[in-house]
């Protein structure tokens, strides 16, 4: 694989993020957190997302439960906080 100093760039950047000014082990595992973090973050807003979109096309609350291993009042949350947001 090959990386474009702008991709290189950006990536320690991101990780220098997280490492708070340590340097090793310690620093390596903050990094690995905070942006692991930042993804699940990021899939959880896609999650949502994808759960109005399911219920909005005629998927049930218990289904929408069913398949995302989420309870039916967490998802009717979700598909509430779709409605207000519109």
């Amino acid at each position: 694989m090959s990386y474009t100093e702008a991709e290189v760039s950006a990536a320690r950047a991101a990780m220098n993020k997280y490492r708070v000014e340590l340097d090793g082990e310690v620093a390596a595992a903050l990094a690995v957190v905070g942006l692991s973090a930042e993804r699940a973050h990021k899939e959880a807003e896609i999650r949502d997302d994808m759960i109005r979109v399911a219920h909005q096309s005629g998927a049930s609350l218990r289904q929408l439960a069913e398949v995302s291993g989420l309870g039916r009042k967490t998802v009717t949350a979700i598909v509430e906080a779709g409605s207000a947001q519109h």
